[in-house]
């Protein structure tokens, strides 16, 4: 669909910027849905994993190779030894509920299978993730409309341009919300997948 936005010099910039906005958050959204633990051991569990390097909390997959040599096994391998427990502990206070393991070269990462329990939890935690960036969607459309208002009140458009595209924000803004509820249930289902 051609932006109406677009054809209006006073809007040209305002269309490309909130459709950028939104999609970066729902990217941030499936960068979310991807760390989320299901019942499989996936090297993105590990996303999250924040480890102190040198005073800088660095994610896990920069300091070693991270592997799933089995369904119900991660695998970390650190590029420095002297990171093996630092990265054990990390991994054991994350909230994702997993019980590392060294021998002094690696880190054997068991993924137990979940309980039901756990997964309605996990679906829930997902449930709260879905809502703030549903919200931070709408807070794009809101900064959208108010520089639409702006641009109405300062004469450099019509009031049906204003009408046109304040239409097209919320079609970008329904359409952006889809997307994100669509991942959500196709993880809901797989967390709850058994």
């Amino acid at each position: 669909m051609a932006s109406a936005m677009a054809g209006i010099e006073a809007l040209k910039g305002t269309h490309q910027e909130l459709k950028s906005r939104m999609e970066k958050s729902v990217d941030d959204f499936r960068a979310h849905l991807a760390s989320t633990r299901t019942g499989r051991a996936n090297v993105h569990m590990l996303d999250q994993v924040k480890v102190d390097y040198y005073g800088t909390d660095t994610p896990v997959s920069q300091l070693g190779q991270i592997s799933t040599p089995e369904p119900t096994l991660i695998l970390v391998q650190p590029y420095e030894k002297a990171m093996v427990s630092a990265i054990e502990k990390a991994i054991r206070t994350s909230s994702n509920g997993l019980n590392p393991m060294s021998d002094g070269t690696a880190v054997r990462v068991p993924v137990p299978p979940m309980t039901e329990e756990r997964r309605r939890e996990v679906v829930k935690q997902l449930n709260k993730t879905l809502e703030d960036h549903k919200t931070a969607i709408r807070n794009i459309r809101r900064d959208g409309n108010e520089q639409i208002k702006k641009a109405a009140k300062d004469k450099l458009i019509s009031a049906d341009d204003e009408k046109r595209a304040n239409e097209e924000v919320q079609q970008l803004t329904d359409a952006e919300i889809k997307r994100i509820e669509e991942l959500f249930k196709a993880k809901e289902k797989e967390v709850m997948t058994v």
